[in-house]
């Protein structure tokens, strides 16, 4: 029988999500990779044992998470049961929709039917009453907004949603999607993008300033940019590698000569600072507050440990962020 530590508190930092009542910690923990039906159920357990000992509340997920599709919400909800349910109201559970999820015309994209359909089959798949956070999943051009986020809103005022975010949308619909939801009087609370110190798209498409104006919490995922921001690739591809075993995120032709010596400098910099590479790169996200929490992926517990290190030492003099541009942004 599983009891969690006592102390699970006592080495996590929790930071109000934009102008909400809702605080999060810093380091949360995505099911993204290695919850599907091809990874093993006992080191899931144990990860998520692991992230909640330490501080970890949120679980994020989505409907297509896998493989296949649906699995890793059905892995998480038997580890709840078995686990976690008796610390169901010290969680934060999300899940999204948004990509294609089953066959026809109504599994896809931003409809009304999808959205609601799918979070009814995210809980019953998790075996929840209701998720912390239910996500839109990408922004759709082919469906009006005010028909995606009435359908946010349902889910909220329905009950099986307490909040509810978007995902991989730029500053100009955030601010429109915004508009919408305060009038429906949804709480919406905060934007997934992904962000790393190889990608800043958020900084370019104006949501990082958006978001910020607007007081809506972000969530980075991809934060390690596929583990490329980690001492895992200092020496090419490891035969292990999710290069070899996945293949479905990170390609060889990632690693080019000029991003490997990118990542031995910005190791070399992690090392003066008294850090890992994977150290740096979360606590850079995390830098000038904007950034709510990092959204990390693991394929064993002892990752999980050494990414919540990163909350050590978070900040950086005017001359560390210029060198970190530097050797990033030369293209």
């Amino acid at each position: 029988m599983y009891i969690a530590s006592e102390k699970r508190y006592d080495n996590m930092n929790y930071v109000k999500c934009g102008n909400s009542g809702l605080k999060l910690p810093q380091v949360s923990l995505g099911l993204w990779h290695n919850f599907g039906d091809t990874a093993s159920y006992d080191n899931m357990k144990q990860m998520c044992r692991t992230a909640f000992d330490h501080g970890i509340t949120h679980f994020d997920l989505a409907n297509n998470y896998g493989p296949k599709p649906g699995s890793a919400e059905i892995h998480f909800g038997r580890i709840l049961k078995e686990d976690l349910f008796p610390y169901r109201d010290e969680l934060l559970i999300s899940t999204k929709a948004g990509y294609e999820m089953w066959d026809g015309p109504y599994g896809d994209w931003g409809s009304r039917k999808y959205l609601l359909a799918s979070l009814d089959q995210s809980l019953k798949r998790m075996g929840l009453e209701y998720v912390d956070i239910f996500y839109h999943h990408r922004m759709d051009p082919d469906t009006p907004l005010e028909e995606t986020m009435g359908a946010l809103a349902q889910a909220v005022h329905s009950g099986k949603a307490l909040y509810v975010g978007l995902s991989n949308y730029n500053g100009e619909v955030l601010e429109q999607a915004t508009a919408i939801l305060k009038e429906l009087k949804c709480p919406f609370i905060i934007n997934q993008n992904r962000y790393s110190i190889f990608d800043r798209s958020i900084e370019e498409n104006g949501l990082k300033d958006t978001a910020g104006k607007l007081q809506k919490g972000i969530i980075a995922f991809s934060p390690l940019a596929q583990g490329l921001l980690t001492d895992r690739y200092l020496n090419g591809i490891p035969a292990d590698s999710r290069v070899y075993t996945d293949g479905r995120f990170l390609k060889a032709d990632a690693l080019t000569d000029k991003r490997l010596e990118q990542i031995r400098r910005l190791n070399e910099l992690a090392a003066q600072r008294g850090q890992k590479l994977s150290e740096m790169a979360l606590a850079w996200i995390l830098k000038d507050g904007v950034v709510t929490s990092v959204l990390i992926g693991a394929s064993k517990p002892s990752q999980i440990l050494d990414n919540i290190k990163a909350l050590e030492n978070t900040h950086f003099s005017e001359e560390e962020l210029k060198l970190i541009d530097e050797i990033s942004l030369d293209n």
